[in-house]
């Protein structure tokens, strides 16, 4: 029978609605009868609640009819030649075959950088030895369970250090800005590995602290089924450069492995990798970067706020939010202030790498679940900020800062790991009343005045910012929420220089991708150009 494909934009339906609905209203939206419809499909999702408490999803549904809708189409709804979900799933990324190489390509770290560019990189042919300074997820698990149950740090395996990198243990999102090809595909991949096929129709996709732990295991052992030498607690010493090319890497075993190319995705904290680069003639140039404290509130605030109920409606998930300020201060100037990876029914966890430094993160499960919700509120910081605060001018004078930042963190409190941390409104107010909101923070929290752990240049803007966003939420800056020091690992302040090959300048052979190397900003912007660089290397000869 023949039938017609059509897509509609941008329809309205209550988070309440049943799915069986939908064809009902497309017929409404297009005064047609409901039985001329034989089949729908969701492309996208996106949910609007600017009339809380009246809560809808906006859709964008492919449907098929009987008949030819009459022309000219309305605007919101345009024909199609075929139905997205028809569209051919490739198993490989479309590029040339490469010819066989004696020497592997070496990548350097198990996050999404490094992990995309290996499967790419193995699924066309090309040797790849995949080299990770942490542990499996199995493992690592059980290493950040003894740093949140016991205090106790193991520098090599931890919330940043690890197979899944630093992103593994957050909300897991998947929203991006850029706009490129391998989006898509990065998107079908996390689905073949068991991320739910709902993010290829979410506005705000994301998987989740427990989803990434699965994927990522399958994700590695595919790698070795297609032949890939995954090798952990395999921490790099150094990339050997002779005569301005990368010619492989030395572990701190003492052996060496030698590269064909060297694919450098490290994360934004392999602070010990970064310095040896810099010493080796790698050109490296700091760039703003962003710090400040993790925010916590009971998520029926948030919900409160968002949804004008304390619960979710329908069935959706626990509310999130997005929070900008642009301070201003006659000391200090202007300084941009924002909520940085918000995870809604989440966790604070502790992220440090090094002994005597205490850093914190934020993560959620795939539901959303637990009874707080938790934020980075973060503030800009520009290598001249630094400069002006004292720091001699040098590639790496951002790492240090971060570094400071941490252990006057780490030394204001008792017990090992324990996080400084105060109540927002008495933050505000610069009272300390000793008193802080219920939270869920281990291996636990020590009440104290948070205006002498950060600089005044930080805490200055971020009090500004408080008393907007309690404006934006109710409650925000009240006695229901804390705030816990020092969240500084939000991107890396620095950027290892590339030309148009993704070459560090200067070294052929080493590819500096991902957070670690200054150009992305997520799981799915590092993961696509893990796939730019891996493009590169198999279309080589």
């Amino acid at each position: 029978m023949t039938s017609f494909l059509y897509q509609i934009n941008n329809l309205r339906i209550p988070v309440e609605a049943a799915p069986g609905l939908l064809p009902g209203r497309i017929a409404k939206e297009l005064k047609i009868k409901t039985n001329q419809i034989v089949s729908v499909t969701l492309v996208r999702e996106a949910i609007d609640a600017r009339k809380k408490p009246r809560v809808f999803r906006v859709v964008n549904l492919a449907f098929t009819t009987r008949t030819a809708l009459a022309e000219p189409l309305p605007n919101q709804v345009k024909k199609l030649e075929r139905d997205p979900k028809e569209v051919p799933r490739p198993e490989t990324l479309p590029l040339a075959q490469p010819r066989p190489a004696e020497k592997p390509v070496v990548v350097i770290g198990a996050g999404p950088a490094g992990l995309f560019a290996a499967l790419a990189l193995c699924e066309a042919g090309v040797p790849t030895v995949l080299l990770e300074r942490g542990k499996p997820v199995e493992t690592r698990m059980r290493d950040i369970g003894q740093l949140r149950s016991h205090g106790v740090l193991d520098p090599e395996s931890n919330v940043c250090f690890g197979e899944g990198g630093a992103g593994t243990y957050t909300d897991g999102k998947l929203y991006t800005r850029i706009k490129h090809p391998f989006v898509r595909w990065v998107y079908r991949r996390l689905v073949d590995f068991g991320a739910p096929e709902r993010i290829l129709v979410d506005a705000h996709p994301h998987l989740g602290t427990d989803k990434l732990v699965k994927l990522v295991k399958e994700m590695r052992l595919h790698l070795i089924a297609q032949g890939t030498d995954v090798r952990f607690g395999a921490r790099v010493t150094r990339v050997v450069i002779e005569k301005g090319s990368a010619r492989g890497v030395e572990l701190a075993d003492g052996s060496f492995i030698a590269a064909r190319a060297v694919v450098l995705a490290v994360g934004h904290s392999a602070r010990d990798t970064l310095a040896q680069l810099h010493q080796d003639g790698v050109r490296i140039e700091p760039k703003p970067f962003a710090v400040g404290v993790r925010a916590e509130h009971p998520q029926t605030l948030i919900n409160q706020s968002q949804f004008g109920t304390p619960q979710p409606p329908g069935d959706l998930e626990a509310a999130a939010y997005r929070l900008t300020h642009q301070a201003d201060d006659p000391r200090i100037g202007k300084r941009g202030v924002y909520s940085f990876c918000m995870c809604p029914g989440g966790f604070i966890v502790p992220s440090p790498t090094e002994p005597e430094h205490m850093a914190i993160n934020g993560m959620s499960n795939a539901n959303r679940s637990a009874p707080f919700a938790n934020s980075g509120i973060v503030v800009q910081v520009t290598p001249e900020d630094l400069i002006a605060e004292g720091y001699q001018e040098h590639p790496l004078m951002g790492i240090q800062f971060q570094r400071d930042l941490e252990a006057v963190a780490f030394r204001a409190v008792k017990e090992p790991f324990r996080a400084p941390a105060m109540r927002i409104d008495d933050f505000v107010k610069r009272k300390a009343s000793g008193q802080l909101a219920a939270g869920h923070f281990r291996p636990g929290v020590e009440a104290m005045d948070l205006w002498d752990v950060l600089p005044h240049w930080i805490a200055t803007p971020m009090q500004q910012a408080f008393k907007r966003f309690d404006r934006l939420i109710a409650g925000y800056a009240s006695s229901e929420g804390n705030i816990l020091a020092v969240e500084s690992r939000t991107s890396a302040p620095i950027r290892i220089t590339r030309d148009a090959r993704f070459e560090a300048e200067g070294v052929r052979g080493l590819f500096p991708i991902g957070e670690g190397a200054g150009y992305a900003g997520g799981i799915v912007s590092a993961a696509v150009d893990g796939l730019r660089v891996a493009e590169i290397l198999i279309g080589e000869p």
